[in-house]
């Protein structure tokens, strides 16, 4: 961009890692509302911060309250709304810290737009594969009662595609694992990258 000269500071992202003594990346929960993404994040970051790893989870919810709280819900501000939102992500892996992101995200091509924004070397995709009819008698927040009747428009699942991803680097079925399995599965499949500084 014209005029935009980023500066290059003298401590980077390899300094911050051999000082706390671990590494970063950003884990991708992708799923539809209710498939238990926020949960999964939530219990996870419980285990790695009590080992000392840098944490941080950037949530839909959230996001959308502050950050983003001026984007709707049509394609093309869902598109906006996670490209920031892996903008956002590439800082905190800059800063040292494992990003645990929790969005429904449903377009692949948005996935892919974060797996390059933040580096695929540290992006690690979960897919919450939970059915819909399952997430539906979850309905935690009443979303899908209100999206059935007409009340939300461009619901995913509902009135709005979900593409469900082709190639995810962990696949977690919720409704066939308890949350400790899930996290459990989930911790074997991270810890080592994120030990390695």
């Amino acid at each position: 961009m014209e005029h935009i000269h980023p500066h290059q500071h003298k401590i980077v992202r390899q300094d911050r890692l051999r000082k706390q003594g671990h590494g970063s990346m950003v884990i991708w929960f992708t799923g539809l509302s209710g498939s238990g993404k926020s949960t999964l994040a939530s219990a996870l970051e419980a285990r790695l911060f009590e080992e000392g790893i840098r944490t941080y989870i950037l949530d839909g919810d959230n996001i959308r309250a502050g950050l983003n709280k001026g984007l709707s819900f049509s394609d093309e501000d869902r598109k906006e709304n996670i490209r920031r939102i892996g903008e956002v992500a590439k800082l905190f892996v800059d800063a040292g810290v494992v990003v645990l992101s929790a969005f429904i995200s449903p377009f692949a091509s948005e996935r892919q737009l974060v797996r390059e924004t933040v580096g695929a070397e540290n992006y690690f995709e979960v897919f919450v594969d939970t059915p819909l009819e399952v997430c539906e008698q979850r309905d935690v927040k009443g979303l899908y009662e209100k999206a059935r009747r007409g009340e939300i428009k461009n619901f995913t699942g509902i009135d709005s595609p979900f593409e469900a991803p082709q190639a995810p680097d962990l696949r977690i079925e919720t409704h066939k694992l308890s949350l400790e399995e899930a996290v459990e599965v989930l911790y074997k499949n991270i810890s080592t990258r994120i030990k390695k500084a």
